[in-house]
């Protein structure tokens, strides 16, 4: 997907295929479950998550994957072992298949990042 131009996360899930959007709904959900107090915003053409002002968290469907981002290197760096095995860039996790995201991980990721504020990258 090209950057969304959609203003808010309903709206860029209406864009996403129906293939996608079920699975980005879940990751939407996980966010606002554990991300208590942060603002969902549309930020960079994307679903993102801020704490005052700072973006922690953001999600994308891209063409060929969907796209996790953890802008937290405090929390990647705690999570180094289980993120060992991912297709990860500096802060973007990469799931090429919806069906072998790692929602227990996703879910683990957003609670660490909740649990306090930290430096981001």
């Amino acid at each position: 997907m090209v950057q969304s131009k959609a203003s808010d996360v309903d709206g860029y899930l209406t864009e996403v295929s129906e293939e996608r959007r079920a699975v980005l709904t879940k990751v939407r959900q996980l966010c606002r479950e554990e991300l208590v107090g942060f603002d969902e915003v549309m930020a960079y053409g994307m679903p993102a998550y801020e704490r005052d002002g700072a973006c922690e968290i953001a999600f994308a469907g891209q063409k060929q994957y969907i796209s996790f981002y953890l802008m937290r290197s405090d929390v990647r760096e705690a999570f180094e072992e289980r993120l060992a095995g991912q297709d990860m860039g500096k802060g973007c996790l990469r799931f090429r298949k919806p069906e072998n995201i790692d929602f227990g991980l996703l879910r683990d990721l957003l609670k660490a990042t909740a649990a306090r504020p930290g430096k981001i990258c």
